[in-house]
């Protein structure tokens, strides 16, 4: 699929969300209210032109140095330079000309309505996959996030060593996005409108973590995820018999992530100072850490907490000096715990089985 069929989905087929044919592009988790406050005062013709629902956004941007990939028209880089405050910045960068005079055209407007003496936000003209030839500083950004934009790019292993690139060391890349079952046919692939409704340009779930470990971010964590009902009886005798699924992932550049999570006896205990989140923090779908509470963890997730904007927020117990062995339940399956592997502890004997 070529950028010219997207680019023209996108600028000239599509004038608004409704011009959509399928769910696909819609992240409909609950808003919370501080959020729609903010996005209350987001311009009307920023919020027309949004092909999507929800916000993609972690906790704790206060000062953060922001990067949005395929920003369209604005609606997030904007929603985010309200959170991030004057002192943050929020960049970004999209493909389609005729969005990114919709998002320049209110900078000034946006300042004004979030209290910014100056806008604290920029545009850029070009593509995910080439971010290298951005006018953006290597390991300048804190956090990169989209919005089911790199289902749509066309070579997506470049966007993830793109984004790695300009991440500094630490920051994480936060994002949602469009996975399928199995991959993708190539002639579906080549369909423009499923291509443009984000399902024929979805990457196998597989094929997804192994582009990521690649591009350098060991250990991706899935925070949320649904099942796509694309309710579009054309379309979805077309893609069958593929599923799909939309997840938001998040993923550190930390240089020191193993790739299993390893068992040190660490721990962390939450203080509960996270903006909004007050009782709880969801690292991921399978860490919820309450405030107060003495927490087991990983030494991959020790460093995503320790090594990361959120070390203020927590207290920490233990360190890498003595090593455990993989966490249990967490670290994939060790081969002393297989049946037929136990050692007897009191004669050294295998219980069963051999060498062969």
């Amino acid at each position: 699929m070529k950028h010219e069929s997207v680019q023209n989905y996108y600028g000239e087929v599509l004038q608004g969300s409704a011009d959509l044919q399928t769910n696909a592009c819609c992240t409909p988790d609950d808003m919370p209210d501080h959020v729609k406050k903010i996005l209350s005062k987001i311009h009307d013709d920023v919020l027309t032109r949004y092909y999507g629902c929800g916000l993609i956004a972690p906790l704790d941007l206060e000062g953060m140095s922001i990067l949005d990939l395929g920003c369209g028209a604005g609606r997030d880089v904007y929603a985010l330079s309200a959170m991030v405050g004057e002192k943050g910045r929020v960049v970004g960068v999209d493909m389609t000309p005729e969005q990114l005079d919709v998002a320049r055209a209110h900078q000034d407007f946006h300042a004004q309505a979030f209290g910014h003496a100056a806008s604290n936000v920029e545009f850029h003209h070009g593509y995910i996959e080439k971010l290298d030839e951005l006018d953006l500083e290597p390991s300048s950004f804190d956090i990169i996030v989209s919005n089911c934009v790199i289902n749509l790019a066309t070579d997506k292993e470049a966007v993830l060593r793109g984004a790695h690139r300009l991440l500094k060391e630490g920051g994480e890349m936060y994002f949602s996005d469009v996975y399928a079952d199995r991959r993708v046919p190539q002639a579906m692939a080549e369909d423009e409108v499923l291509y443009g409704e984000c399902l024929s340009g979805a990457l196998y779930w597989n094929d997804f973590l192994s582009m990521s470990r690649k591009a350098g971010f060991g250990d991706p964590r899935r925070v949320t995820h649904r099942p796509l009902t694309i309710e579009n009886p054309v379309l979805e005798e077309r893609v069958a018999p593929l599923k799909f699924l939309s997840a938001t992932y998040r993923l550190f550049n930390l240089s020191e992530l193993e790739p299993a999570c390893e068992d040190y006896g660490q721990a962390v205990i939450y203080k509960g100072t996270i903006p909004h989140a007050p009782h709880l923090f969801e690292l991921d779908d399978h860490h919820a850490i309450e405030t107060g509470k003495v927490f087991p963890v990983c030494g991959n997730t020790w460093m995503m907490l320790n090594d990361t904007r959120f070390a203020r927020h927590f207290d920490f117990i233990g360190n890498f000096s003595t090593h455990y062995g993989i966490f249990d339940g967490c670290g994939g399956e060790s081969p002393f715990e297989a049946t037929g592997a136990i050692t007897s502890a009191s004669t050294g004997e295998a219980t069963s089985g051999g060498c062969c």
